[in-house]
Formats: C-alpha cells, structure tokens, sequence
C-alpha cells in the first residue's frame, strides 16, 4: 500500500510569472509540494506541470483572483485545511503607478484588495495551525516604497507600508511560537507589475534592476540565515541599524504627554 506523501506543502500568490514563478521553482528545488494560486490559467497550469516534471513533487494550480470575494475564501479554506501546509508566500501584488488625482478610486481599492486585505486574510488562516503546530513559515513581499514615498506611488506605497509594519509586529506576537515571519522589500525588479502600472519595464535604469531569480535567491539566503526582514539589495546592513535606532529614538520622544514647546500650547 502506497505511503501518503509526507512532504511540506508551500502556497504561493501570484505564482503564474515572476517572483512567484521562481519561489515554486526554488522551493520545489527544496522538496516541498506546491499549491499555485494566480489568475492566468494556462500560465499557471503550465507551470504547474514544469515544476512537477522537473522536480518530481506536487503543484496544484489554483485559479483564483484573490480581489474576488469568493475566490479569496476558496484559498482561505485550502489554507485552513492543508495539515502538511508549512509555509505561505504572499507575493500576489498589483500596482497603479501616478498622482493620485489622475487615478480612479477603482485602482486605489485594487491595490488595496490584493495588497492588504489578501494578504491579510490568507495570514490570519494559516496562524491557528501553524501556532497549534509550533511550527510554519510566512513570507510577506513588501517593496522598498514601503519607507520612502513618490509622487506616483501614494496608494502602492502605503499598501506596501502596512505590509511592512503588519509583519513586524506579526513578528513580535509570535516570538517563541515556533511561526516565522519574514519580511523582503524588493527594489525595482524585472517583472510584469510595470508595464502594468502605468510606468513601463523598459523606462526603468537597467543598473539599477534586479532579476526575478536574484531577488528570490537572496530572499531565501536570508530565510536561511534568519533573517526576519530582508533587504535583497542593500549592501550595508548598517544603514537599515541606523534607520531603526533613529525610529525607536524618535518614538520614544512622543512618549510625553504635553505638546512640543515649538507650538506654544499654554
């Protein structure tokens, strides 16, 4: 009689192309079974199909549109369900690049569907298990905007912020449970989210670009060394201590309770 298969199983947003087709090749490279979600069904059947070839594990491709209701709950449901389900990748992500005033509020709430509430929502269905089994990895793809604001990323980058300080503070409740949170803020990377977003791929500096494989590389290199927040670019390490001495300087300064002498507030 056949044995179950025993392998970890890993989920993946927005797994038909870029960094989400390279997390299912690197992390089926890995040993684990694959669950693909993406919109774009023959992509994502085709992938699936190349992984498990390839490979020799399982990739079942889930079409879905996680800013549908519905299908959002679908994956939910797969997510709650799954016992051998270790790690999720959140990297479905969608950007509307341009002043705000020249967007429609229907990209805004995009943005704001697959970006924040998601990600969220798949999050908040793994932890029950993942917490009753002291173990389980979440990987959360923010974006570099996420601390430094443009004239044409208002909304993306304030998607990309929560994302940033949701899992931060993920980090901090589930210390000691056994539940990893990573956090990678890519910058520009070679995918299909610019020519989407209203600035093209080709307008981009190509020195400055980095490919979907590098990103994905040095965003498991830092899973592996334990990295809870993972600067695929940055050099110097420090720079990010800096950053984070100066924010915990300047929180610890509104800690006082009257306003700042500067307003002459009697």
């Amino acid at each position: 009689m056949p044995h179950p298969n025993s392998n970890k199983v890993a989920l993946i947003t927005g797994a038909s192309s870029g960094i989400g087709a390279v997390y299912a090749d690197r992390l089926a490279a890995r040993g684990y079974d694959l669950i693909l979600v993406a919109r774009r069904a023959d992509r994502l059947k085709a992938l699936s199909e190349r992984i498990a070839k390839t490979h020799g594990v399982q990739a079942e491709a889930v079409v879905a549109d996680l800013r549908d209701t519905a299908d959002l709950a679908r994956v939910e449901a797969i997510l709650s369900a799954n016992e051998r389900l270790h790690l999720l990748v959140n990297n479905a992500g969608i950007a509307r690049l341009g002043p705000v005033a020249q967007r429609s509020a229907e990209d805004a709430l995009s943005q704001i569907t697959l970006n924040i509430t998601a990600l969220t929502r798949l999050t908040q269905a793994v932890l029950p298990a993942f917490i009753a089994r002291k173990q389980g990895v979440i990987i959360n793809i923010a974006s570099v905007l996420g601390i430094h604001a443009l004239p044409v990323s208002a909304v993306y980058g304030g998607t990309k912020a929560f994302v940033l300080q949701y899992s931060r503070g993920l980090q901090q409740e589930l210390a000691g449970t056994g539940v990893k949170v990573q956090l990678v803020l890519p910058a520009s990377t070679a995918t299909e989210i610019w020519d989407l977003s209203g600035v093209p791929l080709a307008a981009l500096d190509k020195d400055a670009l980095m490919t979907t494989e590098h990103l994905v590389d040095a965003a498991l290199a830092g899973l592996d060394q334990g990295e809870t927040i993972t600067w695929p670019s940055v050099a110097d390490m420090g720079l990010w201590d800096k950053y984070e001495a100066a924010r915990a300087e300047l929180f610890a300064s509104t800690q006082v309770g009257t306003p700042a002498p500067r307003y002459n507030v009697i």
